[in-house]
């Protein structure tokens, strides 16, 4: 046997391989929760060494901006220097990465952004990079900048999803919704319940028909569930679709069931593509009274109801809920994000006067 071959065999000899039905019986039965809580540690610690690079490095970041910008306010250094800089570290740590002119300048823009080393540490370190300058890059007021970077925190969001909510005010979304919950719950989940629901929803991916019918609406966001469920907010848990309630020999359909995980109770999700009815009011009133006497377990709170209409009167709708127990709140839902775009975004986009002006100059100047 050549010496390639022995090698071969003594690495199968070292392997084991562990058959899962026999590996589960052979087992202590405690066995199962225990590997399940060891690699939930692991996966954690894991979590925590990728979150304390990432704060290692942008305290790093925070320190080479704040350098920077001292040096450029002590010695009056321009930019040209920025980039005798990135090239010098480049050579000294050509294994690193974040060194280029752009991202020193994103460095010195970090450290005049955040001048208390205290929120660096504490909120804007804990986030990535990349999310760190949409915040520098879309917005202007350091308050907002940290309203979102605590959500970020909060709820896990991506960058992209990061610019998506930024772009769609979710500032002056959430907890705007017109409900009943602080008649209808306790005081805590009350306060709770009104922070999930938004006003308006935006549900960009549906596509812009302005026919759309409530089961095309469905099975579109149905289609594109991920969205739905990020746009809905963290939470959610999709139960199910036209879910079948049967009341007095008759057949009934909720649109959506979701439960909420933090609130611990069911949400009856009702889709109107007009605008808001009264009378919507009192059928998503009695689905609610379904699933509380059907699905609604003892330990789980009272369910909440959410009716999305593409348009509503406000007054008309404060009036609707009045003198119904169960918690309903009511919220608009649009299609095209470009209606919330924030006001320094606004702001850039020409006026009709700005586009008039600038036409009749081209025809002063062609004439």
């Amino acid at each position: 046997m050549s010496e390639k071959s022995r090698k071969q065999r003594g690495k199968e000899k070292d392997k084991v391989v562990f058959p899962l039905a026999e590996s589960l019986t052979n087992l202590p039965s405690a066995y199962p929760n225990f590997i399940a809580e060891l690699k939930s540690k692991i996966a954690k610690e894991r979590l925590k060494t990728v979150i304390s690079a990432n704060v290692s490095m942008l305290l790093l970041y925070w320190e080479i901006g704040n350098s920077i910008l001292k040096q450029q306010k002590n010695e009056g250094w321009g930019t040209k220097v920025i980039d005798r800089m990135s090239y010098d570290l480049k050579q000294e740590f050509p294994a690193m990465k974040g060194f280029s002119a752009r991202n020193l300048k994103y460095m010195r823009k970090f450290a005049e952004t955040w001048q208390d080393y205290q929120i660096v540490q504490r909120t804007v370190a804990q986030i990535p990079w990349r999310s760190n300058i949409v915040l520098m890059d879309k917005i202007n007021d350091n308050n907002l900048r940290l309203w979102y970077a605590n959500k970020t925190i909060e709820l896990g969001l991506s960058k992209d999803v990061l610019v998506f909510q930024i772009e769609s005010q979710l500032h002056l979304r959430e907890g705007n919704a017109t409900t009943n919950f602080k008649e209808a719950l306790p005081p805590i989940q009350s306060d709770m319940a009104q922070q999930i629901i938004k006003d308006p929803y935006i549900f960009d991916f549906v596509g812009n028909d302005a026919h759309l019918r409530e089961l095309e609406l469905e099975n579109n966001l149905l289609q594109h569930i991920q969205k739905f469920l990020l746009e809905l907010g963290q939470g959610f848990a999709f139960v199910g679709k036209q879910v079948h309630l049967e009341l007095g020999e008759k057949d009934f359909y909720v649109d959506l069931l979701f439960y909420h995980l933090k609130l611990r109770c069911y949400v009856v999700v009702e889709l109107k593509t007009g605008e808001f009815k009264p009378g919507y009011i009192s059928k998503l009133n009695m689905y609610i009274n379904v699933v509380n006497d059907v699905l609604k377990h003892k330990d789980d709170k009272e369910t909440i109801g959410l009716l999305l209409v593409k348009n509503k009167n406000k007054l008309v709708v404060e009036y609707s809920l009045a003198g119904f127990k169960n918690p309903i709140g009511v919220s608009n839902w649009e299609n095209e994000i470009v209606k919330s775009l924030p006001k320094e975004f606004k702001s850039n986009l020409p006026t009709i006067e700005e586009i008039e002006s600038q036409l009749n100059k081209k025809e002063k100047y062609n004439g």
